[in-house]
């Protein structure tokens, strides 16, 4: 079935004319008519003297549904009633499929804004509100979703649209299996377990193609000595459908072909950090971006921790062997990890650069997940706090990374995944009174821009607090899924000490 992002001239021209502000809105249209007739009536009408590309546009295509537009909050209400009341808001109930959008079985949360839409990582950091919410089988639906798309597409793509295909996210999904069975037994994890290992070989795909003089396929980088880490990858590399005005002209100032700097970008679009200076080649210059060359200890961490769940899956399934090959192969990546993405220079965890083969100096809140799945030795998790009190936490919780670019993952924006994944580290060491103060800040500020605006954002300006988050290809959005989860998650675990003061 054809997309609206293959329509060629009409799509190219609806994008640099920019019909709609933002990129996305296109490709999310629904055709009022079948697109092989627009596109027939786009040709012969567009050389006439009266021919108006918007009015056309408008004429043969339905807008999408924006999530939560029309709820209002009451802020008089404690904030934990407004999340339970956008839970239902945010809700998206299984349809057929309809323009871009890939059809799932289930209902499931979308994050609110422009994203009407599931999306990989995100989800998550949803889903630990939902627990808390005692939304159960909320949980449940959406990890029967994501295994749905592991088995009709291979992965989890981006996001449940037709647009998003080639590429992935971070791969959450053995924290969301490990989530649910914290509430239904072990026997969750025995019964993802081939979505699991499908998921898995989808991130090592490549793997017996490497060779001495082609180090890296796909997601895979074969380093000296033969160990293996991921990096973030993508099928196509052509400007990004839902990004295209943007991507074309970033090409015309980058010294990289073309094609690479597509790749680039949608690779970084993989990683979930769109965009961020730890991408770059040079410091603040975008067309540098060169994500296919780094190996992220973000991600790296993520695949130790998707290992070490099929470890303990295949034990549960009574296949010991399996259990012990995946304990070896964590083992394995930890040690690789810590080899290469330990940075002595920074006291902390960084990127590594294999085509450079040298360590990134950037310092991101990346470097807080050795911390979070417990890779990091005792001291190194007490240097990389020091790094994190003193260079990255800021008024209203941690800014993203330490450089400020205009990029929306970088200062001065703070983002609520990171900081429940920096939090939930920190108290993994035992630095409890650290992790309360990162809470604290970041809870004050979510709850202080909710009364002020009636809204929980996508991403907060943590160090001028008065101010807006900016920075990206689009505005700041509200709704907002992982806000709300995040929120509601640390409520739970600080309602003792201060969360219940807040309001």
């Amino acid at each position: 079935m054809q997309d609206i992002y293959q329509l060629n001239e009409l799509f190219t021209q609806v994008q640099l004319q920019q019909v709609f502000p933002d990129g996305k809105t296109f490709p999310d249209c629904l055709p009022r008519f079948p697109l092989d007739d627009i596109n027939k009536r786009y040709l012969a009408q567009r050389g006439l003297p009266s021919f108006n590309l918007a009015a056309f546009v408008h004429d043969n295509f339905y807008p999408p549904v924006v999530y939560g537009k029309e709820y209002k909050a009451d802020v008089s209400e404690p904030v934990q009633k407004h999340i339970e009341e956008l839970w239902d808001v945010l809700t998206r109930m299984p349809d057929a499929e309809k323009g871009s959008l890939l059809p799932l079985p289930k209902p499931y949360i979308v994050p609110g804004g422009r994203f009407g839409e599931i999306y990989y990582w995100d989800s998550y950091f949803t889903m630990l509100g939902l627990q808390v919410s005692g939304r159960v089988e909320m949980i449940q639906n959406m990890v029967d979703n994501f295994a749905y798309l592991i088995d009709t597409i291979g992965y989890i793509p981006n996001g449940n649209r037709t647009y998003f295909k080639g590429r992935s996210q971070p791969p959450f999904f053995a924290l969301m299996v490990q989530l649910l069975k914290e509430e239904k037994g072990n026997g969750i994890l025995v019964q993802y377990l081939p979505q699991l290992k499908k998921e898995y070989a989808f991130w090592m795909t490549g793997k017996n193609e490497l060779e001495e003089d082609n180090t890296a396929v796909a997601h895979i980088v074969c380093l000296p000595g033969g160990a293996l880490l991921n990096r973030y990858w993508d099928e196509h590399d052509t400007p990004r459908p839902e990004s295209y005005k943007e991507d074309v002209e970033l090409a015309h100032e980058a010294a990289q072909p073309p094609t690479d700097l597509f790749r680039n970008l949608r690779a970084a679009a993989e990683s979930g950090w769109d965009f961020s200076s730890r991408w770059f080649k040079s410091p603040g210059h975008f067309a540098s971006i060169n994500t296919t060359n780094i190996i992220p200890v973000d991600l790296n961490c993520l695949m130790y921790y998707l290992e070490y769940t099929l470890s303990e899956a295949s034990m549960l399934a009574g296949k010991k062997q399996e259990a012990f090959a995946w304990s070896i192969q964590a083992a394995k990546r930890k040690t690789t990890i810590e080899t290469y993405c330990w940075n002595e220079r920074q006291n902390f965890f960084t990127d590594y650069d294999f085509a450079d083969k040298s360590l990134k100096d950037d310092i991101t809140m990346a470097g807080m997940f050795p911390l979070f799945f417990g890779i990091a030795t005792a001291s190194q998790a007490e240097k990389a706090s020091i790094v994190l009190h003193t260079k990255l936490l800021k008024a209203g919780g941690c800014i993203a990374s330490t450089e400020t670019t205009g990029q929306q993952w970088d200062s001065p924006n703070g983002w609520a995944p990171l900081q429940y994944i920096a939090i939930k580290g920190l108290e993994h060491y035992g630095m409890h009174n650290l992790a309360a103060e990162v809470a604290k800040r970041w809870l004050d500020l979510n709850i202080k821009v909710y009364k002020s605006t009636g809204k929980l954002m996508e991403k907060y300006n943590v160090v001028d607090t008065d101010l807006l988050a900016g920075g990206g290809e689009y505005p700041s959005q509200d709704g907002f899924g992982w806000t709300n989860g995040v929120l509601l998650k640390l409520m739970q675990m600080y309602k003792s000490s201060f969360a219940e003061e807040a309001n």
